[in-house]
Formats: structure tokens, sequence, C-alpha cells
């Protein structure tokens, strides 16, 4: 195997992840908009809230929402093996 083969498997694996993965990112980004929006014009005014207190936490919260329901939501039939 030379230099060139393995860089077109590492491209062909990361264009599967990504292809995999793709409504979870999407997800990800969508919550981190929601997150960061939510801090702006709800958040918390105050700063005892864990979450809502600063823009930081309240960003990677919505990300990780965003992540998690979107990968939830996905159509595609998960297998799992035995």
């Amino acid at each position: 195997m030379n230099l060139m083969d393995s860089t077109i498997f590492d491209k062909t694996c990361k264009m599967e992840f990504l292809k995999k993965y793709k409504f979870t990112f999407i997800g990800i980004g969508l919550g981190l908009i929601g997150g960061y929006a939510y801090y702006h014009f709800i958040g918390c005014a105050s700063g005892t809230c864990a979450i809502t207190s600063k823009p930081l936490n309240s960003t990677l919260y919505g990300g990780m929402m965003g992540g998690l329901l979107f990968n939830m939501l996905d159509g595609r039939k998960k297998s799992i093996d035995n």
C-alpha cells in the first residue's frame, strides 16, 4: 500500500462518517444557534442559573440537545450486533 492509497482511504472513511452522521451534525449546529439565542433573548438575569447564566454554557447545552434530538429523529434503522 503506498501513500496515495492511504490518503484516498482516509478521505473515503471521512466522507462516509460525515454522510452517516449528517443529521446529527445539522442538529448540533442548530442547537448551538438555539442555545445562544436562548441565552441572548431569555437568559438568566440573576446569574444563578447553571446553564443559562453564561453564553458558553447555554450554547454548548443547546448543541448537545440538538445533536441528541436530531440523532434520535434520524429515520434510519440501526442494527445491533450481538
